[in-house]
């Protein structure tokens, strides 16, 4: 993980592919009378899927390209053929990707390839062949494609490892890592030499794990503070903390006080952090007056905590440290607890509408359920419009609009259209809210169409 490309913290915007509209055709063949309806439905739009990626480390390419649509169905064709659905958009991110909406965690990809849909994908339009029935062998109906879900998400990466080595800078975590494992941090003689997280798989006794060097965390860090504050959440899913202490101490603090700052801030951080098993390895054996810091760490904390006495740079006493690591990953396996019957998330019943009213004269109709009937209707058709109220005066929307005092004339504003309401011309049958903007003008009823030949008959008549 080089400093250049780690990144942990990514904002994304997701579009799901919107669906395909519906086809109006009818069977028009030689010597085949009332060929009927054969329109088809349009195509499912694409979902956008995440889905965890183990080779991966970082989200740096996420954050380069943030902007993610899939791809959308295509329309529906004559003679019944349903349109192809669109392609879903799969997303790889690292392992330990937890994904957030309006501050909410919605998942967390812990396992090899685990997939989760962030966005789903518009429905296909149907066609008019979908609305025959025996009272209407001829509809001129087709919808449009609902519209996939566009949402802002927050990916933030918490490093999956067993083990975590915490300490104050210059303890020598990175030299530990690189003694026990093939992992090649960067490692020199001064404080914040890592800059990033660095992972690394140590195989002793026939038993592997992955330890996590965290960057050096400094006295404040929980607040803000230099920069193990960043990388804090990382340690967050270890099992076990080896705390490295070094025995000259740093800026000031005794190797007692380091012992006693990472433990505040951790605290401070996290209280289930504080609480999770601990070793104290007091590093540098090889410098003067290192064994007499041990044992007054050993004296103090050894009730505790089990502390040892190495030399990471050396090779010394590492074996008895590791084998009190798979000692301890031995007595703390991981759990996978089932979900508990309180803790099961119920799904609200959103209400199918919502009648706002902004003004003495415009009233905003909103719900999700609503506006997806209202966005795949067809305005050009008037049998779509009829069908649309005749549903909304089902589920009592009418009744709605004039128990809060719409009167003829009054706008309404739904899913971004404006409507005109007029009473007198509302009857179940035909739209009582042309489309304003879209020259759209009630067709006449067979009735209106008989009453004016008898107008003009008896206008010549006379």
């Amino acid at each position: 993980m080089q400093a250049n490309n780690f990144l942990d913290r990514v904002k994304i915007y997701v579009k799901a592919g919107k669906g395909g509209d519906g086809c109006l055709s009818f069977r028009r063949e030689k010597f085949i009378a009332y060929g009927g309806p054969n329109g088809g439905n349009g195509g499912k739009g694409g979902d956008v899927i995440l889905q965890a990626e183990p080779n991966l480390t970082t989200l740096q390419e996420l954050a380069c390209n943030p902007h993610i649509e899939a791809q959308n169905g295509e329309k529906g064709g004559t003679y019944n053929k349903t349109g192809l659905n669109g392609e879903d958009k799969i997303i790889l991110v690292p392992l330990g990707t937890v994904i957030k909406l309006n501050g909410k965690i919605v998942a967390d990809l812990t396992k090899p390839y685990q997939q989760v849909i962030v966005a789903r994908g518009g429905r296909g339009g149907r066609g008019n062949q979908s609305f025959k029935t025996k009272n209407n062998t001829a509809p001129r109906i087709a919808e449009i494609g609902q519209k996939g879900e566009e949402l802002t998400l927050i990916l933030e990466l918490k490093v999956l490892a067993d083990v975590g080595l915490v300490g104050l800078p210059n303890a020598g975590k990175s030299t530990f890592l690189t003694a026990v494992t093939a992992a090649r941090p960067k490692i020199a003689d001064y404080p914040f030499t890592t800059l990033n997280p660095n992972l690394g798989i140590c195989q002793h006794k026939n038993t592997s794990f992955i330890i996590a060097d965290i960057p050096g965390i400094i006295e404040g860090a929980s607040e803000g503070k230099g920069l193990g504050h960043q990388f804090l959440k990382h340690i967050e899913r270890t099992r076990l903390l080896v705390h490295l202490v070094d025995p000259s101490g740093f800026d000031g603090f005794t190797p007692l006080q380091t012992i006693k700052t990472i433990s505040d801030e951790l605290k401070n951080f996290d209280k289930n952090l504080a609480k999770k098993p601990r070793i104290i390895v007091v590093n540098k054996a090889d410098l003067k007056g290192a064994e007499k810091v041990f044992k007054q760490v050993e004296k103090k904390f050894t009730k505790k905590y089990p502390v040892f006495f190495i030399s990471a740079a050396a090779r010394k006493g590492l074996g008895k440290v590791l084998d009190e690591i798979v000692k301890i990953l031995a007595q703390n396996p991981i759990k996978f607890e089932k979900p508990k019957k309180e803790n099961t998330i119920s799904l609200k019943v959103e209400p199918f509408f919502t009648v706002t009213r902004l003004e003495e004269n415009r009233f905003q109709i909103s719900g999700k359920k609503a506006e997806d009937f209202i966005s795949m209707t067809n305005f050009s058709q008037p049998q779509a419009v009829q069908r649309l109220w005749g549903i909304f005066k089902k589920v009592g929307l009418e009744k709605e609009l004039l128990k809060q005092g719409i009167q003829d004339g009054d706008i309404i504003i739904a899913c971004g259209k404006e409507f005109e309401w007029s009473g007198a011309e509302f009857s179940g049958e035909v739209s009582a809210l042309p489309e304003r903007l879209g020259g759209y003008k009630r067709r006449e009823t067979k009735q209106e169409r008989l009453a004016k030949r008898r107008a003009r008959r008896e206008k010549t008549d006379f």
